[in-house]
């Protein structure tokens, strides 16, 4: 049976305005308060230096918040309420250099203070394009590169729209919750999703003191979210080759209600699935051993859950009220016979793609010795009947690159019948036709990853003013207009002169990115931007700026 719990995650969903209105009122589970007793302003609404999340781990990966040992309940009391005010300071995004963020003194009085300076966002290289790709940007999140990292919104052309370089994330991309898109991404331990202004309108953490892993977060109608936890707990390996006194990590499901921050159902691998059906060797590692490796879960077409333990190549369905397991495909011990051409190995993202249908991202590569089953990962389509228990390979899409991806990877389908992909460790994401027929290549900068890749229609309207700065050589000034998340400009307009009072109309650009660079002849005291929608009408204008 699965372990069902009513007890409260750390942190309930953080409701605007944060730590903009005076006190910093918020609830933390069962506690509810105020951080006025705070005496100074870093300590009610405090960020890093650059405007990361106060508790965000450097250096960290996507497996740090992996629990070995009995998991402890996240601290409480002053700590806890500080932190969850510095969350919100830090997603009050900001639009780039001459942006601020205001936040509440103790006292009550507001003072600013200037957070990150322009996002240095990293840029896609464009490899292929076509017309026939699917309308819409592409949601990223770079990591382990030697770029910026955080969650990033591209266009076709691989220009930053959104960026918010606020350390390693996984799993970015748009979701329904209450009824509106919102973004979702997991970032130091934290789920969040954000409205379309780029504000943080609710939070997600495990319960039951348990700690929040990267690999899924998944909205579903119901305004709950189904979430992947990576728990490491004493075991006894001797039956298969390892230590008496071991550790086995535990792959764990729980759906938690947003609004409440409750646990309303709870999932383990050890109580479903042995530790041998993995085909990861039991020394694979002197500490733990991963023997499942959760890395996916969504709800299947009739409600159930589609659960992958990558390390026992299997996808299982599962009942979502008793956690009971309905079958296993793929694996030691398949429920279903295997037809021509259908295997897994390796695998990530299996999802419902049509009646008695799923789609997965088959990787067929771990990335060790001998851990590389087939000569090239693909998306695949497999047809299961449960009647015979049998499964149908319907197609399979590989990269005319012959591609091999040891780590992550994912596959999103399209409106227009295309299937957008994303290449992992590999750090490259594609678009095919419904033939398999390449569309649209793009790689990330350096070593630069990410979990995985969509792409969707967007529509960002920031809740700041657009910020413009510029900087003379000789008699040329050059001016960047900035407003980060800005989906709807197309155009920008400059205005210079003396003074504020003495600002005329020079020249205007078309949009080349969330920081977009114009020269202008001269070296006005002040410019100021506007920017200009696909008709010409006004949207925002910044402040007047210095030139420097």
């Amino acid at each position: 049976m699965p372990r069902r719990s009513t007890a409260s995650t750390f942190v309930r969903a953080v409701s605007p305005p944060g730590c903009e209105s005076a006190g910093c009122r918020f609830d933390l589970g069962s506690d509810s308060g105020r951080c006025g007793s705070a005496t100074t302003v870093v300590e009610c609404c405090g960020s890093g230096p650059n405007g990361e999340l106060a508790s965000e781990p450097k250096g960290g990966s996507m497996s740090s918040a992996m629990t070995t040992g009995a998991g402890a309940r996240k601290p409480r009391g002053v700590f806890a309420l500080l932190l969850v005010a510095a969350l919100w300071s830090a997603f009050v995004l900001s639009a780039g250099a001459a942006s601020q963020l205001r936040v509440a003194h103790a006292a009550g009085k507001s003072v600013t203070r200037a957070v990150s300076s322009q996002p240095r966002a990293p840029r896609l290289r464009v490899v292929q394009r076509s017309s026939l790709a699917a309308p819409g940007y592409i949601f990223i999140a770079p990591k382990l590169g030697q770029t910026a990292h955080g969650p990033e919104i591209v266009d076709g052309q691989g220009r930053p729209v959104w960026f918010h370089p606020g350390g390693e994330a996984t799993d970015f991309r748009v979701q329904s919750y209450l009824g509106k898109p919102v973004l979702t991404w997991y970032q130091g331990g934290i789920d969040y999703i954000a409205d379309n202004s780029y504000h943080v309108v609710a939070t997600v953490h495990a319960g039951n003191g348990l700690d929040l892993d990267g690999h899924e977060f998944a909205l579903t109608p119901q305004g709950t979210a189904l979430i992947t936890i990576f728990h490491g707990v004493p075991f006894d390996l001797s039956s298969i080759g390892g230590p008496k006194d071991g550790t086995v990590v535990d792959g764990i499901v729980q759906e938690i209600d947003v609004a409440t921050g409750r646990v309303l159902f709870e999932w383990h691998s050890l109580d479903h699935v042995p530790a041998d059906e993995s085909y990861l060797p039991v020394n694979s590692d002197p500490d733990s051993y991963d023997y499942f490796h959760i890395n996916a879960v969504n709800l299947d077409s009739d409600g159930n859950l589609l659960i992958s333990g990558r390390h026992t190549w299997t996808v299982y369905k599962v009942d979502r009220q008793s956690g009971r397991i309905i079958w296993r495909l793929g694996g030691k011990h398949t429920d279903f016979t295997l037809g021509p051409g259908v295997r897994l190995a390796w695998q990530h993202n299996p999802l419902p793609a049509g009646a008695n249908t799923i789609r997965l991202f088959d990787n067929e590569n771990n990335g060790e010795p001998g851990g590389r089953i087939m000569a090239q990962s693909r998306v695949v389509w497999i047809h299961l009947d449960t009647a015979t228990m049998t499964a149908t390979l319907v197609k399979a899409i590989t990269h005319p690159g012959a591609l091999s991806v040891p780590s992550q990877g994912n596959a999103q389908a399209l409106d227009n019948g295309n299937t957008f992909v994303g290449w992992g460790e590999l750090g490259r994401v594609s678009e095919f036709d419904s033939q398999g027929k390449l569309l649209f290549d793009a790689t990330l900068p350096g070593d630069d990853d990410t979990y995985r890749g969509y792409r969707f229609q967007w529509t960002g309207q920031p809740g700041t003013l657009p910020a413009a700065t510029a900087r003379h050589t000789g008699r040329t000034t050059t001016v960047h207009a900035i407003w980060n998340g800005a989906t709807e400009v197309a155009r920008w307009r400059i205005l210079a002169g003396r003074s504020r009072a003495k600002l005329v109309r020079i020249r205007a650009a078309a949009w080349s990115g969330l920081d977009t660079t114009m020269k202008i002849a001269g070296v006005p005291k002040k410019v100021q931007v506007v920017a200009l929608d696909a008709r010409g009408g006004v949207i925002a204008t910044s402040k007047p700026a210095r030139v420097r």
